[in-house]
């Protein structure tokens, strides 16, 4: 997909690739309505974003878009028809193997203004976190941070952004070991130790299976002035808690308020990269140009993290071509076999997404929308494949598995060690983070006018050829340095985060 076939303005439909066989249709475009670079006209009425055939598409042949395959024709298909999921199914044909061409741009330095920690990280924001071994835990949680701003607690300390409680459903009522067990323990440590938290208080209950001094231990860390522990248990039950919740507050307070934030390269960043509420425009304008700010990111030597391994289904083919190493592709199909074995013992199957609304907005196959998915990780070297919540330790673009629903796949992402979250949508989306600001970019300008006060970018210009990819990937950079140097993103000035912490829960419920 090239800037030129992007740059039609009001052309009636925009062909993305010239091996397609179908043509996006640009606006709703009734029946009878002449597509004239195509020489067809409309035998129905098509709506902005799907798909229209150029040419005679015969029963069980392979249906391109990107120049890839995205699904097989369930009947024979004339031109000028309405392509989607009356005539189109998810297909096990695979497209050209062969990754678009590397990002060739030579990125200047970047920096931005950053809270450096005492491990060499450096944090967007320095919160505090009350972070909960378990659900019973929750409730409290919540009312030290409640009870901390109603008093003012912060108000002598401007350099602290807020406290955040971190709750969640789990810790209890499951086994004690396993894959479940581990992937809650690593969520809940590896979100501790975000350098976007400048302390943490833990809080538990003290009977769950999540045990805070089992915890303490196995990662070697013990309490200190950024880092406090206690149970409801141990202190004497809800209010006390509470109490003693506000005690630690007011000791940790004073040296997290020592934090000033300093220049540092924008290779400090770690951008987590999301796509909610997709529609057909999300793979053609909002996942390239936040592609192409990955790469320029890539470029500098920051890290970047695609996720979401369900919506790369059907696309993994590229992300192999572009693996670093033999190594790195084995790591991805080792979770795309272990999803392929979860889904099937469930009784589910990867197509079951796209989801209604992904539908209804022009895509069809869970393949058309994993190859405008994986856009959003740019043309940059795969340099590593880590499991859900794992550290991410290696520069450029890393893989990290999760599943597809968005707060539960930023959740690891966090965990893994981003410290900003860029959220692509096309349906509209009111997703926010803590402690990672998140930011919001449509596919179309129809959905960022309805949602301005949720959306920070709008990159449905590319559509109608206002802008390039490659100009709207610089802004995206641009506006990504001035989050992380402290400007509010639109969901932060809303007030999202505070319960979009979502751990991945694997095994039984006992």
């Amino acid at each position: 997909m090239s800037d030129e076939i992007l740059t039609r303005g009001q052309a009636s439909a925009i062909r993305l690739h010239p091996a397609d066989n179908v043509v996006i249709a640009h606006r709703r475009l009734a029946q009878g309505t002449r597509i004239a670079r195509e020489n067809i006209e409309t035998r129905e009425a098509i709506p902005s974003g799907h798909k229209v055939a150029t040419t005679a598409i015969k029963k069980g042949e392979p249906v391109r878009k990107y120049g890839q395959v995205i699904g097989v024709a369930t009947m024979d298909i004339a031109p000028g028809a309405h392509v989607h999921v009356q005539n189109l199914v998810m297909s096990e044909l695979r497209g050209d193997a062969r990754p678009r061409a590397a990002w060739q741009g030579n990125e200047r330095p970047r920096h931005f203004m950053g809270y450096r920690r005492k491990d060499g990280r450096t944090g967007v924001r320095n919160y505090i976190g009350v972070l909960t071994s378990v659900n019973c835990s929750a409730t409290v949680a919540r009312h030290i941070a409640e009870a901390a701003e109603k008093t003012g607690l912060l108000d002598a300390f401007p350099n602290v952004d807020g406290i955040v409680p971190i709750t969640h459903s789990s810790g209890c009522g499951m086994a004690g070991s396993g894959e479940g067990f581990d992937i809650l323990r690593r969520t809940l440590w590896g979100t501790a130790a975000n350098p976007n938290f400048g302390a943490i208080l833990l809080v538990g209950l003290g009977c769950e299976v999540i045990q805070i001094n089992r915890l303490k231990e196995d990662y070697g860390i013990a309490d200190s002035g950024a880092f406090q522990s206690f149970t409801i248990q141990d202190v004497g039950g809800t209010k006390r808690a509470i109490a003693e919740g506000l005690e630690r507050l007011k000791a940790i307070l004073p040296e997290m308020n020592r934090a000033v934030r300093e220049e540092t390269p924008a290779s400090e960043i770690v951008l987590g990269l999301q796509c909610g509420g997709s529609d057909a425009w999300s793979g053609v304008t909002s996942n390239p140009a936040l592609g192409n700010a990955s790469d320029r990111l890539a470029a500098l030597g920051a890290t970047v993290i695609l996720s979401e391994t369900p919506e790369i289904y059907g696309a993994e083919h590229l992300l192999y071509a572009r693996a670093a190493s033999d190594e790195v592709s084995a790591k991805l199909r080792a979770r795309l076999d272990w999803w392929e074995n979860y889904t099937r013992i469930h009784g589910a199957e990867m197509n079951n997404n796209p989801s209604p609304g992904n539908k209804a907005g022009g895509l069809s196959t869970i393949l058309e929308k994993s190859l405008g998915a994986v856009a959003k990780g740019g043309t940059s070297t795969l340099n590593d494949v880590i499991e859900y919540a794992k550290p991410a330790t290696a520069r450029g673009l890393v893989f990290m598995d999760s599943p597809g629903f968005d707060p539960c796949s930023a959740t690891g992402q966090v965990a893994s060690g981003a410290t900003m979250i860029a959220f692509t949508t096309g349906r509209g989306s009111a997703y926010g983070c803590k402690p990672s600001p998140s930011i919001k970019l449509s596919s179309n300008t129809e959905i960022y006018e309805r949602m301005k006060d949720d959306i920070d970018l709008d990159c449905g210009t590319i559509a109608t050829g206002e802008a390039t990819v490659e100009q709207k990937g610089e802004e995206i950079l641009e506006y990504l340095l001035n989050v992380a140097s402290g400007k509010k993103s639109k969901s932060e000035e809303l007030g999202y985060g505070g319960v979009e912490f979502v751990p991945w829960q694997i095994g039984a419920v006992m």
